[in-house]
């Protein structure tokens, strides 16, 4: 099954048939703040647990946000030029970005080869107010690993750089990596288009799960500005 036909969704990077080595080299499953706390750039509530989610049925899908009265269309205004790659030195991580939008089912595009990954364009630019995101495969049974499995190794303090279409370059520093099982993700704080401004990067992780060819979690980094 060719990813264009298995549903692309923020960060669910579906791997046909059996895990690659980013299934057999898993991370801690946590580092820095929490992401919900991260993304405001304030303290808040822990969540409690969330449940495990059931092995007989696919994870929840992960539909976008309401817009909130926002028409969920390019306006005239760009506030800045749209991100055109991005680059984490320590994990010798650098990947062309795509701007990606919303499927008619209120999942988000992702990039096809998962050599590219997506940022929102209906959400922030980098360096704009809110959580800019950016998503990918984390990989392919066919393709291998996605060019976003690197930070599934990010830690705290780690410097992230985004190259912009204007050639400007943004540098920013990883507050926090957290594994979220994806009927827990938080979108509405994800995908937040006012408070500090916030990279967020977002692929799959948790375990592999065969029966379902897919994993059970997300990896959710976030990042704020440096300097």
């Amino acid at each position: 099954m060719r990813l264009a036909a298995a549903g692309a969704v923020l960060g669910l990077a579906l791997a046909i048939g059996v895990p690659t080595a980013w299934e057999l080299t898993r991370p801690s499953a946590a580092a820095g703040a929490p992401v919900e706390e991260a993304v405001s750039g304030s303290p808040g509530p822990v969540p409690p647990p969330a449940p495990a989610a059931p092995t007989t049925s696919p994870p929840a899908p992960d539909l976008l946000p309401e817009a909130t009265g926002r028409d969920a269309r390019p306006t005239s205004a760009v506030a800045a030029p749209a991100p055109t790659r991005l680059v984490v030195p320590r994990l010798g991580m650098d990947a062309p970005v795509d701007q990606v939008a919303v499927r008619d089912d209120g999942q988000m595009e992702l990039p096809e080869d998962v050599r590219r990954i997506g940022w929102y364009r209906f959400g922030p630019v980098p360096g704009a107010p809110g959580s800019a995101v950016i998503a990918g495969h984390v990989d392919d049974a066919e393709q291998g690993l996605g060019a976003i499995a690197p930070v599934r190794g990010a830690e705290v303090g780690d410097v992230i750089e985004v190259v912009d279409a204007a050639g400007s370059t943004t540098r920013w520093q990883v507050v926090s990596r957290e594994l979220i099982e994806k009927q827990a993700l938080p979108l509405d704080a994800l995908f937040q288009r006012d408070g500090p401004p916030r990279l967020t990067l977002i692929t799959c992780g948790g375990p592999f799960l065969p029966e379902l060819s897919s994993y059970s979690s997300n990896v959710v980094v976030v990042a704020e500005p440096l300097g």
